[in-house]
């Protein structure tokens, strides 16, 4: 196709380039002839002769310029076939290729481009994945050192080479720690405890993991444990310290109580059995057997009563006592007590004088349980308080508790023993108390009642002054 084109355009210019080329010619010959012409008439021989000679040289130079023009078109044609057509032929033969080269291309960029989306997009949820593990990672550290911060509990984290990694604010008040105390070994050994670090971590099974010590008034529980790496390699020891101290007491207190209840039992119970094996024995008169039938009588009811109070204490410790709440009359109740008491009151000369202070709404609570714990403040001012000795007793209303306060000029409590006059058994002179017949259960009994009744009993006292106590109970 393109060999048509340049042979239709070759042809072309040669049409016009000989046809421009014999135009010339013709019109010189033409203007030459009629110059001729005049010369003939003229009859100018010479004139005529030269542009004869002219009109043979203008043919001439005709001829010559269409032969100069065919061979310049033939170059140009050659020049054109090489340097135009030849190239746009071959991009014309190519540009099907081209075409599907660039469309392939075009594939393979939108191939790319996919795979290369796809590459982002997965980098992008590994970077998201990544951020949201980080982000848990963080989360669950702040809710490790958050606990561990407000751990009653004491933790001491220590590496191989027995430095502090961690430490709690517990862990630094119960053992009461320093700066200074920055390692395994300066920490343990100002505590005086014999344990090597290599041995926890190598010998777990093979040495002692628990500690059992004394800092102060504390006594505190250690258990070390080593703990490894990702790779179950060991890492280091973790020390966890147990406040026991409140364990320890109760322990002490439930030895005390097993060996004051057994003490308690025992004395009339060797008292009993010794009256009895006297009767049994011989015989004694009338009198003298009525004696010792009222010792084993009295002996015997002591013994009663005590298994009652510790049957007592025991339905409430286990929440078995049915608590039947009603509303009464305070300031009455009280009265009624008072004149319960009244032979002993009158025995030991006792000056005892009631006030109602204000109008004292009904109170809501278990008015047996309640009456039990009146007659056991007083029953105490009574034998605490010297013969002749005032007591006073006030019953009055201040916010939403009606509140009941006894006062008495009797031997009082010394100050140590303030604090514990509320535990079983306990008593602060327990050579009188027993003379006097009490067991040492009846301010607790008190305590557990007025706890059940949503109320509270306090206690002042002043060794040789006498003794106030106030109890406390909810109107509504």
């Amino acid at each position: 196709m393109l060999k048509n084109v340049q042979f239709k355009i070759i042809l072309l210019f040669s049409i016009l380039g000989i046809c421009l080329i014999l135009g010339m010619g013709i019109l010189g010959i033409v203007n030459m002839k009629e110059m001729l012409s005049e010369q003939v008439m003229a009859q100018n021989v010479i004139q005529a002769s030269q542009i004869e000679m002219q009109i043979n040289n203008i043919g001439m130079i005709t001829i010559i310029l269409l032969l100069l023009y065919g061979i310049a078109s033939i170059i140009i044609s050659l020049f054109m076939s090489q340097s135009i057509l030849k190239p746009l032929s071959k991009m014309i033969k190519a540009a099907p290729n081209i075409i599907e080269g660039e469309e392939k291309q075009n594939k393979k960029d939108i191939k790319k481009k996919k795979e290369v989306d796809e590459i982002t997009n997965a980098f992008d949820r590994i970077s998201n994945e990544m951020q949201e593990n980080l982000n848990e990672v963080q989360r669950q550290k702040k809710q490790i050192e958050t606990i561990l911060l407000h751990m009653t509990d004491g933790i001491i984290a220590f590496n191989m080479e027995g430095e502090i990694t961690h430490i709690n604010p517990a862990a630094t008040e119960m053992l009461q720690l320093t700066q200074n105390d920055n390692s395994f070994d300066k920490i343990f050994k100002k505590l005086h405890i014999d344990i090597n670090l290599e041995k926890t971590i190598y010998l777990e099974d093979w040495t002692s993991s628990e500690q059992r010590i004394r800092v102060g008034d504390k006594y505190l529980n250690i258990l070390f444990a080593s703990f490894k790496d990702e790779k179950d390699r060991p890492s280091g020891v973790m020390a966890v310290i147990q406040d026991i101290t409140e364990h320890v007491k109760l322990d002490n207190m439930r030895k005390e109580f097993v060996a004051d209840v057994s003490h308690e039992l025992k004395t009339p119970i060797t008292s009993i059995m010794g009256y009895a094996d006297t009767l049994l024995e011989g015989e004694y008169d009338k009198e003298t057997q009525e004696r010792f039938l009222k010792v084993i009588a009295g002996e015997a009811r002591r013994m009663a009563k005590l298994v009652s109070d510790l049957l007592t204490l025991s339905r409430y410790d286990n929440n078995k006592v049915k608590q039947e709440r009603e509303k009464f009359d305070l300031g009455n109740l009280v009265k009624r007590c008072q004149e319960k008491l009244q032979l002993e009151i009158n025995r030991k000369n006792h000056h005892v004088e009631c006030f109602v202070t204000a109008n004292v709404p009904p109170v809501y609570a278990n008015k047996d349980g309640i009456e039990r714990v009146i007659l056991n403040i007083l029953t105490n001012s009574i034998k605490y308080t010297p013969e002749g000795g005032i007591i006073k007793i006030y019953v009055g209303f201040v916010y939403n508790d009606a509140y009941i306060k006894v006062i008495d000029n009797g031997i009082g409590i010394p100050e140590e023993d303030l604090n514990r006059i509320f535990e079983r058994f306990y008593r602060v002179d327990k050579a009188r108390t027993r003379e006097m017949g009490g067991s040492g259960l009846g301010l607790s009994i008190a305590k557990e009642i007025l706890n059940q009744n949503h109320g509270s009993i306090d206690i002042k006292s002043e060794k040789g002054k006498g003794t106030e106590v106030v109890i406390r109970i909810p109107t509504k």
